[in-house]
This record gives C-alpha cells, structure tokens and sequence, in this order.
C-alpha cells in the first residue's frame, strides 16, 4: 500500500557517515549514487515489497541494517524474510506453480540458472535493463565490475539473476598443527613425504589416518583427521552436488561446467540434456563416481567423529571451530566469519587465525582443465508473474545492496564478496591476515574455476532432492554404492524424459541406450575405471595457493 512518506540526502548522508563506510566510492561520488536511488523511487514511495533469502550472515545484516537503510533513503519499505536454503526453492516455486506474487524478489542460487532460463518465468535482466526496468537501473551498477557473472548467464546470452554474495567450498585445515615439528617429522617417516598442503585424495587419506590414527590426541582432547556431515536431510544432497563428484573428477574438462558432461555426471548436446546413466552417454552411475561416493562414506567411517552422520549442514560448520578437527576436505568460507571470533581455541591472542584455507584436494580421475570445486552465487532474481511496480521497486532495493556505496561494508560484515573493486580494495588487504586465505583465493583465477551448478542441470528444485534420498541409503549401508547410483542415474533420467514434453530450445532430449562399454570407450566421461593406486602428493601452504594464481 502507498501512504506519504518522503526521504531526502540528510537520511543518506546519516547512514554514509555512521553505517556504509568503507566505499570504493569517495563520499561525492557516494552522495551522487544516493540521489539517483531517491529520484528513481519517487513513484514508489510508500509501496511496501517482500523479497526472501536464505539465512547467512550476509542476508541478516541485509534484512536488520540495509532494509532499514534503503527504506529512510528512498522511502520504499522492504520485508526481507530469511529462511532455509531449501525454504526459499519451495516458495520460489509455489509462486510460480500459484501464479500468486508471494514475493517481489528472490534471493536464490545461481544453481537454478538452467531451471531458470528454460523454464519462461523468470525476467531476463539484461532484456530488462534495456527496456522495462531502465528507468530503475543503477547507471553505476558496472556490471563488468561483479565477478559472478558467468554464473548467471545462460547459454541464450541472456542474465537471469544479479549476484548479491559469494562463498567458495575450500580446503580447511590447522595450520599450527601441520606447522608442528614433531607432527611433520612423524609424519614423514610414516608416509614417506613431507606434512603439507594435500595435492590429491591420496595425500588427504593419510593426513586423516594420521591425526585420527597416530596423532589422536592433543593437549588431552581427542582430534579428528576429517569432518563431514551426513545426516539424512536435504543439506547432504547440497554436500553431494556442492560438487562432490567434480573433485573426483566425474565430468569433463571445460569451465565453468564441464562439457560435454558436467559435475552432476550430466550429458548435454547443443545444450539439451541428454542422459545421466553411463548408458545414455552420462557418468552418474560410471566408475569415478562410485570411487567418489566410496571415499565419502569410506572416510567418514573411518576418521571423522562418530556424531557426523547425525549432523546437517549447520551443525557440521560449528566443528572445526571447536579446535578438535585437523582437516576438512571442502569447507564453506561462509562460515569465515563464524571461525575468526576472538577467543575461540582456532584463534590466536592478536586474532589471526590458527587455520587457513586451500586449494581442495582432486581424485585421481581429475584432469587440468576441469573445475576445481563449487562457489555458491546468492542472486537476485525476478518473477515474471510479479506486477512491472514491485518489480521496479524491488529491483531498485537489490541494486542497492549490491551497489557499489554498500557493498564493501557488506563484505567485511558477511565475508561473500561479489565485486573485484572490492576485493582489491586496501581494506580487503588490511583484512586479509585475519580471514585465512580467503583474501588471497578472491584475488585469484580460483574464483573462477570454483563454481556453482551449471546450466545442464534443467529443474534443480526437483533433481537436487535425488541427491540426499539415494546417498543417504548408501551412508546407511542399506545398498552398495554402485546400485544406488544405478538407481540415481535411472531416476534422473526419467525425469529428463519428463521435462522431454517442453516446448524448449534446450529441454531435455534423452539419448538411446547403449552399452556401458561403447561409451567408457568413448574419450572424456564417462570414465574407465583406474585400478591403479596414487601417491600421496603435498605443498607447503604457500605454493599451495600460488596454484590460485
């Protein structure tokens, strides 16, 4: 509803001068950005809209500090609702099966892009920004500046979704320990090879077996050589295809997503899926996913704590900050934020970190050129079915929390960084040796070979919940790791058949099925299966990350 309500530059110059500092911006050029957002809400003064996201550190200062701040700049008065990362693809989808405008705008992940821009209800943005919404677009948005881009185009050219934050799966691990001189002599003479960095699977297998199996105590608290989760709930899927299989090296090479098969183990063809079973040309079921699937359980059994297969996505991010866990294979710097607090036994005295962050560990049918591991990209996106006014509106409070007077600030309170003047910026150094490494990955081409689910995957709300129903059978022992991938496979495949009726460019269209052994003939994935053993490979933490560069 409208009502009067009137903003004017003394409300920005407030909030500039007690709250949005740091800026790339100088204060004019701050000050200029701010008129522009109280001369384009004009003819939405007094309308109230909702958006939704998930609940993250960076969200929450979105909703208490932003939402507040945009609506005494502008006068448009803004809900943001946080809910679980599940919760928000629910109501995502029910506006659209509804056709009801349950929310103005949605911050979702850019794992949905494939859903996205097949399925017609989404607003292209760049068609948008042309047309409809120029009016209401930022004139120093700068595009070219955001560095997730690439995540949210589809294959038609086309932007769906405005990145609003960014967090990297990375390896994790306690540098003190590893820096220790009696662990590292030990450990040598164990294995062979020096204590660092691991290079592959291998390496990670005996850094675990070591602390878990040799070290197993330090200062009188038993330690763990690997942490994970497995609690059957939907965030095991996210652990799954967050992208568990693209470490092993399940797909192909190519960037961001593997082609012609993707991390998921999905084959598309002149962007139409075309199978996930090994007999239609997929890897799902193929022999480096059931090597992939057999390290993940096969780890967990062995060398990570007892109450790891009863904790979930949250509960498992607390653990490493307990100072127990020597290493975690992929880690969210999401939770950087959560493990810098003072006083934690994984922080020293001046506030740096005991632990820092790495490039993961690959399987050894990983090949160079393929992607690295997963990076999340929270993103604006609009509904088609939402009215063109709260669209305007909506789109005028995502671009200014993503806006470059805000978006720094917002940085350094949630750490998910989404634009390169930012992440180069002097606070950002001056930052950087408390947050692990987390600096220096953003500063490097990892933030590009670090990314989301990609484009093959054509209804991520619905093919996303296979992933934990048919892990979760293999965690538990009910079947062996190759027939519940079978039935992975066969279960993504009927639904491609399924979504075959669209009316699509790129909808789905399912190959014929052909022996296993024509395509793990074929080169790339699938993949035959490597019976050899690998050598354990190390490096000191800072070659490590000079890989990123």
């Amino acid at each position: 509803m409208y009502s009067t309500c009137y903003s004017d530059i003394a409300s920005a110059q407030w909030w500039l001068k007690n709250e949005l500092t740091p800026s790339t911006l100088s204060y004019p050029q701050q000050l200029e950005e701010m008129q522009w957002f109280i001369d384009a809400a004009k003819p939405y003064q007094g309308l109230q809209i909702r958006v939704v996201s998930e609940r993250i550190a960076t969200h929450q200062y979105e909703a208490t500090v932003l939402a507040k701040a945009f609506y005494e700049i502008t006068g448009i008065h803004v809900v943001h609702e946080l809910t679980g990362e599940d919760d928000v693809i629910k109501k995502l989808s029910a506006q659209i099966m509804t056709g009801q405008n349950l929310y103005d705008a949605y911050v979702n992940d850019s794992d949905l892009i494939g859903t996205h821009f097949r399925s017609g209800n989404v607003v292209a943005l760049s068609d948008f920004i042309q047309n409809q919404g120029k009016s209401v677009t930022l004139p120093s948005l700068d595009l070219a500046d955001f560095i997730g881009l690439q995540f949210t185009t589809a294959p038609d050219g086309k932007l769906y979704q405005l990145p609003d934050q960014q967090f990297a799966n990375l390896y994790w691990y306690r540098h003190d320990w590893f820096s220790n001189v009696q662990f590292r002599t030990e450990f040598k003479r164990l294995y062979g090879y020096e204590l660092g960095v691991p290079q592959n699977w291998q390496a990670y297998e005996d850094i675990a077996e070591f602390f878990s199996v040799h070290v197993r105590r330090i200062d009188g608290r038993k330690v763990y050589g690997h942490m994970d989760y497995a609690k059957t709930d939907p965030s095991l899927g996210w652990r799954m295809s967050d992208a568990w299989l693209s470490m092993a090296g399940v797909g192909d090479k190519g960037l961001p997503n593997g082609l012609p098969v993707d991390e998921w183990g999905i084959r598309v063809e002149q962007c139409k899926p075309v199978g996930a079973s090994v007999s239609r040309g997929g890897a799902l079921n193929g022999p480096a996913a059931v090597y992939a699937i057999d390290k993940y359980v096969d780890w967990l059994n062995r060398f990570a704590p007892t109450e790891s297969k009863q904790l979930n996505f949250t509960q498992a991010g607390e653990w490493p900050g307990k100072g127990v866990i020597a290493q975690q294979i992929f880690w969210y710097t999401a939770f950087v934020a959560d493990l810098s607090q003072p006083g934690l036994p994984v922080v020293n005295s001046d506030g740096t970190p005991k632990w820092r962050v790495a490039p993961s560990p690959v399987g050894k049918y990983w090949q160079s050129g393929m992607k690295s591991g997963y990076q999340d990209t929270g993103a604006w996106t609009l509904l088609n079915n939402t009215p063109i006014d709260r669209q305007k509106a909506a789109w005028l409070y995502a671009q200014f929390v993503v806006s470059k007077t805000v978006s720094l600030k917002k940085t350094l309170v949630g750490l998910t960084p989404i634009r390169r003047s930012d992440i180069d910026s002097e606070a950002m150094t001056q930052q950087a040796p408390y947050l692990g490494g987390l600096v220096e990955f953003y500063r490097s081409r990892g933030r590009d070979v670090w990314t989301p689910t990609g484009t093959n995957v054509p209804d991520y709300p619905h093919l996303a919940n296979y992933w934990w129903r048919h892990i979760s059978q293999i965690v538990e022992g009910k079947i062996t790791t190759q027939h519940g991938l079978d039935a992975f496979a066969a279960d993504v495949d009927k639904h491609l058949l399924a979504l075959s009726q669209h009316p699509h460019p790129c909808s789905p269209k399912l190959n014929p099925e052909k022996s296993a052994d024509y395509w793990l003939a074929q080169p790339g994935a699938p993949k035959n299966k490597i019976t050899s053993a690998e050598k354990g490979r190390t490096l000191p933490y800072q070659e490590a990350i000079n890989v990123w560069r």
